[in-house]
């Protein structure tokens, strides 16, 4: 089955300084809410947030119970209960209203190019500090920045890992355990998302997508 994985990261205002770049991805609560009331119902949208911001809370999660959807929340480990990120009980109220925690890693640093010890500390410590926070199993793991080569994705697959989400922009097949999304980005408008994330790519374009994540893949 086709899906098509929509990504969002900080909504309304940061409690917190942002990293350079990062403020492209906050959107406003009324562009969540319009998303939101575009996917209500579609079975194949799946949705994700990244980095473990303190809106995943406040703003998503009541939002998210009032549609009746769900979605996995990708937890950076080292900002746990740090001014502006979730905390440790937050991330327990997320997994006990019905939502999956995944890991996005110890610091929120790309995975590529990581010595051993950093790479452990990336891909299995910051994981092993979530399952102790909710006291599960952490299945699936996003990468920081959408970053990955054939080294990360090598490194990763001894893990377990039931999925590895990146930030290619292309529709997904649902049994795959390499995940493409779209995250949403400030200045989208659920107009726009509607038409260039919902709707199914031309052909050519997702021939395209996939050429450019197998050189990924590969290099």
């Amino acid at each position: 089955m086709r899906v098509v994985n929509v990504c969002f990261h900080g909504i309304g205002t940061p409690q917190r300084v942002l990293e350079p770049g990062e403020d492209s991805y906050w959107i406003s609560r009324d562009v969540f809410r319009g998303v939101l009331d575009r996917v209500v119902g579609r079975d194949d949208v799946r949705l994700s947030f990244d980095d473990g911001n303190a809106s995943d809370v406040d703003i998503a999660l009541p939002e998210l119970l009032e549609r009746g959807l769900t979605a996995t929340f990708f937890v950076v480990a080292g900002r746990l209960d740090q001014p502006g990120s979730l905390g440790a009980d937050d991330v327990r109220r997320l997994r006990d209203a019905g939502m999956t925690i995944g890991n996005h890693g110890m610091t929120h640093r790309p995975w590529r190019g990581l010595d051993a010890a950093r790479r452990q500390e990336e891909l299995v410590i910051s994981r092993e500090v979530l399952e102790d926070v909710t006291g599960s199993r952490v299945h699936d793991a996003a990468l920081p920045l959408g970053r990955y080569d054939r080294g990360v994705l090598e490194a990763l697959r001894p893990l377990g890992y039931r999925s590895v989400q990146t930030s290619d922009r292309r529709w997904a097949r649902s049994d795959r355990w390499l995940q493409p999304r779209y995250s949403i980005r400030h200045g989208d408008s659920p107009r726009t998302v509607e038409r260039e994330v919902l709707r199914p790519p031309a052909l050519h374009l997702q021939a395209r997508s996939a050429l450019v994540g197998t050189v990924k893949r590969l290099r």
